[in-house]
């Protein structure tokens, strides 16, 4: 799941912004997720509306925000929301590598920006903390501190918020992982303490799976705080059946949201296996366990849904500005 990336596209995909998001009006339907779901609750095992009926959300993961800003603009999230019928936004703020601790100021007002914008096409976004190497998040947890803190005061009074305080921890124990989300929460709730609050699961958010353990860590030794739920990511042509066995389990027993995942390798790269990721979506289907995949540019790599050279562009509606797994994911998210 540790996604190597590309530098060598860095350099050229952060100077060409196109139009900021917001720069045209375009409203939230009647029926969009947000109008119609309200301020999302954890009730039980589910992620639930404001009448406490268990929902599923479907969406897209942006890339990292210091590489591919210009693929989150007005006409690409009216495509999400439009075309695509998506219901939620993950908005992927990495730490390192170029991110957040390079700029503060300039990757809080670049995440608000695209938050902003899905809500004002009446989607949910997940505000993710994209934390890598190293890959225990009590490392960045003075960070984490100011940047959920901007957050949560901005979004304080806004139902369509979910918070994700650390992307994929790795190489740590779970009870570091615990320890820093007993931290984090109450950051955020001083401000905003009613909505959903992703915790991130060892071993690159798999529950342990691909360091050799199992979900049971965290049904043993829950984090100890309410309205939670805890993430589980998996590469289908990587992740075979004990991880999908692993989600399962776990999800009958904690309450699970899939924030990140691909048809391809744990890299986001290679040849998709559509029918082990189908396996997947059957079981998230069945359970109403929410997800968002990676990811929403255009990144040379099979993962990224885009063809290459699309962001340049203005075309963003229907398949033929998609890749193959952009084609055939943008139809599950339709269905």
């Amino acid at each position: 799941m540790r996604k190597p990336l590309l530098f060598t596209l860095a350099l050229g995909v952060v100077i060409a912004l196109q139009s900021p998001v917001g720069a045209t009006e375009s409203a939230s339907s009647a029926s969009s997720a947000v109008s119609a779901n309200g301020q999302l609750k954890v009730c039980g095992r589910q992620l639930c509306n404001e009448q406490g009926q268990a929902v599923q959300l479907r969406g897209m993961s942006t890339h990292g925000t210091q590489w591919y800003s210009q693929c989150v603009t007005d006409g690409s999230l009216d495509a999400l929301a439009g075309d695509w019928r998506a219901d939620v936004l993950r908005v992927s703020t990495y730490v390192q590598e170029g991110g957040y601790e390079s700029d503060p100021q300039r990757f809080t007002a670049l995440a608000q920006k695209f938050v902003d914008g899905a809500h004002r096409r009446g989607m949910y976004a997940v505000i993710d903390w994209h934390m890598l190497d190293p890959g225990d998040p009590n490392f960045n947890f003075s960070r984490a501190k100011t940047f959920f803190t901007a957050m949560a005061k901005k979004y304080k009074d806004n139902p369509g918020v979910l918070y994700e305080i650390a992307n994929e921890p790795s190489g740590t124990s779970w009870s570091k992982i615990k320890s820093y989300a007993e931290k984090i929460i109450p950051v955020i709730r001083a401000q905003d303490p009613d909505a959903v609050v992703l915790v991130g699961t060892r071993a690159w958010s798999s529950f342990g799976v691909s360091e050799g353990a199992d979900e049971q860590e965290v049904v043993r030794n829950p984090v100890s705080a309410s309205n939670i739920m805890y993430t589980f990511h998996f590469y289908a042509a990587s992740h075979r059946d004990e991880y999908l066995n692993a989600l399962n389990r776990a999800s009958d027993r904690l309450p699970v949201f899939v924030t990140e995942f691909g048809t391809q390798n744990y890299a986001g790269e290679g040849a998709n296996d559509f029918a082990q990721s189908q396996r997947f979506l059957d079981l998230m289907k069945r359970k109403k366990i929410s997800w968002t995949n990676w990811n929403y540019s255009d990144d040379d790599r099979s993962g990224a849904v885009f063809k290459t050279g699309t962001c340049n562009g203005d075309t963003w509606t229907g398949n033929g500005v998609l890749k193959e797994a952009g084609v055939w994911i943008r139809q599950r998210i339709r269905e």
